[in-house]
C-alpha cells in the first residue's frame, strides 16, 4: 500500500462548475451501490473496497469528504483514520464514519480519532445528504477562516517587522548623534553590542544567573545598549572632547551624564504603550556606571542591588574605554585590560562576571582589533 503525499485542491476548478468530490469505503458491495445512487447526482462519487485501495486512490484524487465504513478487513475505519490524518496533507479532509454499530463507546473512539460524524446503516437518503452537505460546508468555512487567519498572520509579522525595523532606525540614529559628538568612541557602541553578546552567550552556558539571564529578550536588550551613553548629547562639546583628562569638576559634570540619559529614556517611555526595548535601555544608560562595592554613580548603588544589566555593562564599557586609543593614553593590549579589570574584581565589578569574562577573553580580543 502505499502511502500519498497529498495535493492542494484546484480551486479554479470548482469555482468552473466541477462537481465536489466523495470517496466512500465499503467492503461491501451492495452498500456502496446504494450510497453512489444516492450522491451522484450532486457530487462526483468514487467508491472503494478496502482503506488500502482509498489510499491508492488518493494519489490521484484528493476528495472533499469521504465516507469511511468501521468494521473492514485488513485495515478497519480507524485504523484508516489514524494513518489518514498522520499526514498533514490530509488533515482537513472531513470523514464521516458509516457503521452499524450505534453504541456510544464506538461513537466516541471515531470522533477522538478527528472524524467529524456517524452516519448509520441503513441509510435514509435525504438525511444522508443534508449530513455530507453540512459537513463539506462547515469544513470550507473552516478552510477560508484558516486562510484568512494565514493572512492575517502574514500582515501582522509585516507590521511587527515594519516597527521594529524604524524602532532600529530611531535607536541608530540616537546612537550616532552621541557617538559622533564624542571624538574618541568611534565604533564604541557597536563594540559594545559585540562585548555584551560574548559575555551573555558565556553566561548562558555556565548558567550564570541564569534564571534572570533566559528571561531577557535578546531582540531588545542588544540593540537597546546602544543608548547606554545617550546622556552625553547634554554635555558639553567643551568637555566631552577635551584633550587630555578631566578635572574635579569637569569630572562631576561628566557623570551627570548616567542620570540625565536614564530620565530622557523615562520620558520616553511615558508616550509609548510597549516600552520593552526602552526598559532595558534605562537601566543601561543609569547603571552602567554603578560599582560592585557602592562607590559608583549616579546611585551609589552595591552588589547585586545593581541591576544585572549594568554590571555587564560596566565590563564591556570599561574594556573598550582600556583597549582603545584617547588623546590623553595609548591604547592598552586586551591582555592588559583584562588584567586591570580582574584587579577590579570585587570592587568595581561582579567577581561571578568576571569568571564569565575569563571564559571569553579571546572573543573579546578579536572585537578589540576594529578598535585600533
Amino acid at each position: 500500500m502505499k502511502f500519498p503525499s497529498g495535493s492542494n485542491k484546484n480551486q479554479e476548478e470548482e469555482k468552473m462548475g466541477k462537481q465536489l468530490k466523495i470517496i466512500v469505503v465499503d467492503d461491501n458491495l451492495v452498500n456502496l451501490n446504494a450510497v453512489k445512487s444516492i450522491l451522484k447526482t450532486r457530487y462526483e462519487v468514487f467508491t472503494v473496497t478496502s482503506a488500502a485501495r482509498m489510499f491508492d486512490l488518493l494519489e490521484k484524487v484528493i476528495p472533499d469528504l469521504i465516507l469511511l465504513d468501521v468494521q473492514m478487513p485488513e485495515l478497519n475505519g480507524y485504523e484508516a483514520l489514524r494513518l489518514l490524518y498522520s499526514n498533514p496533507a490530509f488533515k482537513g479532509i472531513p470523514v464521516v464514519f458509516v457503521t452499524s454499530l450505534s453504541d456510544e463507546e464506538n461513537e466516541m473512539e471515531g470522533l477522538s480519532l478527528g472524524a467529524v460524524d456517524y452516519i448509520f446503516k441503513p441509510f435514509v437518503a435525504p438525511l444522508l445528504l443534508r449530513r455530507i452537505e453540512t459537513h463539506i460546508s462547515l469544513a470550507e468555512h473552516k478552510r477560508e477562516l484558516q486562510e484568512l487567519n494565514s493572512s492575517i498572520q502574514k500582515k501582522l509579522v509585516t507590521k511587527i517587522g515594519e516597527v521594529t525595523e524604524l524602532q532600529n532606525a530611531i535607536l541608530d540614529i540616537l546612537a550616532d548623534m552621541v557617538e559622533n559628538r564624542d571624538e574618541d568612541t568611534g565604533g564604541h557602541i557597536r563594540r559594545i553590542q559585540d562585548y555584551l553578546s560574548c559575555l551573555i552567550d558565556a553566561m548562558m552556558e555556565s548558567n550564570t544567573y541564569g534564571d534572570e539571564v533566559f528571561s531577557w529578550d535578546l531582540g531588545f536588550l542588544l540593540p537597546s545598549s546602544q543608548l547606554h551613553d545617550l546622556g552625553k548629547i547634554a554635555i558639553s562639546d567643551t568637555i566631552l572632547n577635551k584633550p587630555g583628562k578631566l578635572n574635579d569638576d569637569e569630572f562631576e559634570i561628566i557623570k551627570t551624564h548616567a542620570q540625565i540619559g536614564a530620565d530622557a529614556i523615562c520620558k520616553m517611555e511615558k508616550n509609548t504603550k510597549d516600552s520593552s526595548f526602552l526598559q532595558y535601555a534605562k537601566i543601561f544608560a543609569g547603571a552602567h556606571h554603578e560599582k560592585w562595592d557602592g562607590s559608583g554613580y549616579p546611585n551609589g548603588l552595591s552588589g547585586t542591588d545593581i541591576p544585572l544589566i549594568g554590571r555587564l555593562m560596566a565590563i564591556a564599557d570599561v574594556y573598550d574605554a582600556l583597549v582603545s586609543a584617547r588623546p590623553y593614553k595609548q591604547p592598552y593590549s586586551s591582555e592588559k585590560a583584562i588584567k586591570i579589570i580582574k584587579e577590579n574584581s570585587g570592587t568595581q565589578f561582579d567577581p561571578l562576571l568576571i569568571k564569565v569574562l575569563d571564559t571569553t577573553v579571546d572573543q573579546f580580543a578579536e572585537i578589540a582589533k576594529s578598535a585600533n
